[in-house]
């Protein structure tokens, strides 16, 4: 028997951006022997800086991601391997983590897996993803501000349409709404235009880039609509790890959790982060959900190795 095996990590994470690293370095406090794995890439690898993260507005993920691991080296419990995890099989108390290298056991495992982002199906979309289309103007809206920005709007975004247009106005007066596939209800047309917002209907042929700088958006009929910067909301997929476990997810196949302990609808495995929740991903507050996952964790783990005489 391995090492590994004769002595059961108190938990695996699965995922080394601000969730798994925050969740990591508040077990490795609590004293719990704590294995992270982390493959990368990042989520969002076109981003340059992180926003709105107190003391480290502006910071770069790369350099995030370097101090929270020289951080977690303080604590000797906390180990952090650049691999991928292949499968996780097992149950609560004994699951089995299986890598490239090996197998590890662990009693529970947290997920910090984020979420894989589908580029719409517009030409030029992949390659100005993370410098001139963002998906958070909190993240994002300071650096461009006042500038002319647009909203690529599907069908799956109606329920938030109205209040996410409007938002942008508070960055800047020119905004404009491209309603890629439906109608809009009358109603909220009148609104968004009574606001100083202009509405364009027509399909999206193109984003117009030289030098891979957004110039403006083309329509079906060859008219361009001048354009800055855009915001978009893309279809979103779990990884092929957390899909695997079968996991309970909602009808936009986020997976569920206890909102009070962020486990999943499989005993002994929580998540936390972007692979929960489209309308809560930031850095701020992945890192708050994976701090907040790690104590819930712990304190049940706690009170099953208190009573079994473990502690």
């Amino acid at each position: 028997m391995s090492e590994e095996t004769q002595k059961p990590y108190d938990a695996v994470i699965v995922g080394g951006g601000p969730a798994g690293l925050s969740a990591a370095l508040a077990l490795g406090r609590a004293r719990k022997r704590v294995l992270l794995y982390d493959s990368g890439p990042r989520r969002n690898a076109a981003a340059v800086h992180i926003h709105n993260f107190v003391t480290r507005d502006g910071t770069a993920p790369e350099e995030f991601r370097r101090t929270a691991r020289q951080q977690l080296a303080r604590y000797p419990q906390v180990q952090v391997r650049d691999e991928r995890v292949e499968a996780i099989s097992g149950a609560r108390g004994a699951f089995q983590v299986r890598t490239g290298s090996g197998t590890s056991e662990a009693r529970r495992i947290l997920l910090c897996t984020g979420m894989i982002d589908e580029p719409l199906p517009i030409a030029g979309f992949r390659e100005l993803w993370g410098s001139a289309i963002f998906q958070c103007p909190y993240c994002h809206g300071w650096e461009v501000q006042e500038r002319r920005w647009g909203y690529l709007a599907r069908a799956a975004d109606q329920h938030m349409l109205l209040p996410f247009a409007l938002q942008l106005r508070g960055w800047t007066a020119q905004v404009t709404v491209f309603a890629v596939g439906f109608e809009l209800p009358a109603e909220t047309r009148e609104q968004l235009e009574r606001c100083g917002v202009r509405i364009e209907t027509a399909p999206v042929a193109r984003l117009v880039a030289p030098q891979q700088q957004l110039e403006a958006v083309e329509l079906a009929g060859g008219v361009s609509v001048p354009c800055d910067v855009l915001f978009a909301h893309p279809p979103q997929r779990q990884v092929e790890l957390v899909r695997a476990l079968g996991l309970t997810t909602d009808g936009d196949g986020y997976v569920q959790i206890d909102a009070m302990k962020g486990e999943t609808s499989v005993p002994g495995i929580y998540a936390a982060g972007d692979l929960t929740s489209r309308g809560m991903q930031a850095a701020v507050w992945a890192a708050a959900a994976g701090t907040r996952a790690a104590a819930m964790l712990n304190v049940e783990l706690s009170i099953e190795l208190a009573a079994s005489g473990s502690l």
